[in-house]
């Protein structure tokens, strides 16, 4: 009720000064975060497309299957925009959207992580938490020792066979998949491929692809280390 009180009297404060820059937040809230009221639902198999408003701007969004009302109000943190973006299943292309990977119905505050607000995980989002021992591929390393010695394998072709834990698929013409293989290194086990192979949820695969560092995509998406064009060997 307290953070409740505090969010409209900012949006009271907001109103009266008449700033149409700014955005709507609680004292709390991320400032990285964005506000949005829905003024449009498209629902298909695999996303909803919300057309939404942010401090008077108006703008199409798409995320995994969510149930929102219009006029509701959504929250969330990066995105990933999409330039004349074709909608197969609605048979529409959109000039812009934004795939939106988290969003929530409560404002996301700065000390709290947004997957514990979120409504929804992700766009096409799948996760296993299960517990995974799987053997080094032979003339592949271990996932522990990419991360150990990243410089030494930047911009370079390596092999890496693990459990697939995760899944976004058709992000920006291409599928990111988390594999682990029960090794880390400082805490680091989960490791993110980019690839046209399509993988299931618990698969065990053997990927080959090229070692990127650094490797920023925009709104927010950037990787310290990342496996990129990878294919299934």
């Amino acid at each position: 009720m307290k953070l409740l009180l505090v969010f409209i009297f900012s949006l009271i404060t907001l109103t009266s000064c008449n700033d149409k820059n700014k955005k709507h937040k609680t004292a709390n809230s991320d400032p990285a975060s964005h506000h949005v009221k829905v003024k449009e639902v498209l629902q298909t198999d695999t996303y909803t497309y919300l057309f939404v408003n942010e401090n008077d701007e108006d703008y199409w969004m798409a995320t995994g299957k969510m149930e929102p009302k219009v006029n509701s109000d959504l929250y969330y943190k990066n995105a990933f925009e999409m330039i004349d973006f074709k909608s197969k299943e609605l048979n529409r292309t959109f000039d812009k959207v934004l795939l939106v990977d988290n969003i929530s119905d409560k404002p996301i505050l700065a000390t709290s992580s947004l997957v514990n607000d979120s409504i929804h995980k992700g766009i096409n989002n799948q996760v296993l938490k299960d517990d995974i021992h799987v053997e080094r591929a032979p003339g592949g390393i271990t996932i522990a020792e990419l991360y150990k010695n990243g410089n030494d394998y930047a911009n370079k072709k390596i092999v890496v066979r693990g459990q697939v834990v995760k899944i976004n698929n058709s992000i920006m013409d291409r599928n990111w998949v988390h594999l682990k293989d029960g090794t880390n290194n400082e805490g680091k086990s989960d490791l993110t491929f980019t690839t046209k192979d399509d993988v299931k949820m618990g698969d065990i695969v053997t990927f080959e692809g090229t070692v990127s560092l650094n490797k920023d995509y925009g709104a927010g998406y950037v990787y310290p280390l990342i496996v990129e064009n990878a294919t299934i060997k």
